[in-house]
């Protein structure tokens, strides 16, 4: 039974997520929909706890950016999902050693906005979760195993975002953001041994179409 477990949960969130982008694409047709795109630098870290001992790994700087899809459900408030490319990782040491993790993730956070006009443009304030699949990593340049054993990390992470920023009249928009890694992604993870992304970052975006 548990290995049927371990089996069908990646098969599980694999379709989940392929469902979503489905659902990305095809809202591209809704009426008022304004697609974007974003990018700009992500400061990442992630939480370790090895035999119950928790340390915090040292910052890196990453990448994030790809696409956003405003679908306006009320005045001033919109849901908006996206699918990014987002680097994760940090640096810390281990047994003396220094230790750089790097990880490439394809992100779709889904985001309830509030969108209320100020000055010549729109403030904005979103909140909401994301869905993450690795796409690989390293350990100082050796690649990462993953999978549900010692030694290896989970593929899917699930985790929380928030953002602010502002968005002038002609589309183009600039903000702030932070991701909370909420899985433990140790392979034989438990409550006292665990693995935690945690990022954030600045955003410089275009929606096609402007104001």
């Amino acid at each position: 039974m548990k290995t049927t477990l371990l089996t069908t949960k990646p098969i599980l969130m694999k379709k989940l997520m392929l469902s979503a982008i489905a659902i990305l694409l095809a809202s591209a047709s809704f009426a008022q929909a304004k697609w974007g795109v974003v990018a700009g630098p992500t400061f990442s870290s992630y939480t370790l706890k090895v035999l119950g001992s928790k340390s915090t790994s040292d910052i890196i700087t990453n990448f994030r950016g790809g696409v956003t899809l405003d679908l306006p459900i009320a005045d001033e408030f919109y849901v908006q999902p996206s699918l990014l490319y987002t680097g994760k990782g940090g640096k810390g040491d281990f047994l003396t050693r220094d230790v750089k993790t790097n990880l490439h993730y394809l992100e779709l956070p889904v985001n309830f906005m509030y969108k209320p006009e100020v000055g010549a443009g729109n403030l904005f304030i979103g909140i909401g979760p994301y869905l993450a699949y690795a796409l690989g990593g390293n350990v100082n340049g050796n690649s990462i195993d993953f999978g549900n054993q010692a030694g290896e990390l989970k593929r899917f992470d699930v985790g929380g975002n928030f953002q602010v920023g502002y968005e002038l009249s002609n589309g183009i928009n600039f903000g702030l953001y932070t991701d909370l890694g909420l899985v433990n992604l140790a392979g034989d993870g438990d409550s006292d041994n665990s693995f935690r992304n945690t990022s954030f970052g600045v955003n410089i975006g275009y929606k096609f179409g402007g104001k």
